[in-house]
């Protein structure tokens, strides 16, 4: 997994300056003080998320290993824990 040093990097290349405001009323950019809590915030949210995927697929691991412990085969633990399929979409051609 990524250190929270090196997400600051990745993010810091991805935004090298940050603006807050809107067209009507003009931008204006963030103070460093301001610029590093907010690349902060950012690198603990993607690292937060990044870790609640990696306990995701372990717990998905976990319950797999358990059901073959079990002696089940792969089509019974496909038709416990179905594999997620990407949805079609039922849009018709006009």
């Amino acid at each position: 997994m990524i250190s929270k040093s090196e997400m600051i990097e990745i993010i810091r290349a991805e935004n090298p300056t940050l603006r807050i405001g809107n067209d009507e009323s003009g931008y204006a950019e963030l103070s460093v003080e301001e610029y590093e809590a907010q690349i902060n915030e950012w690198a603990d949210a993607r690292l937060a998320k990044e870790q609640a995927k990696t306990d995701a697929e372990a717990l998905l691991q976990n319950k797999i290993s358990a059901y073959q412990k079990l002696g089940l085969t792969e089509a019974e633990i496909e038709a416990l824990m179905p594999t997620p399929k990407p949805k079609i979409s039922n849009s018709a051609s006009a």
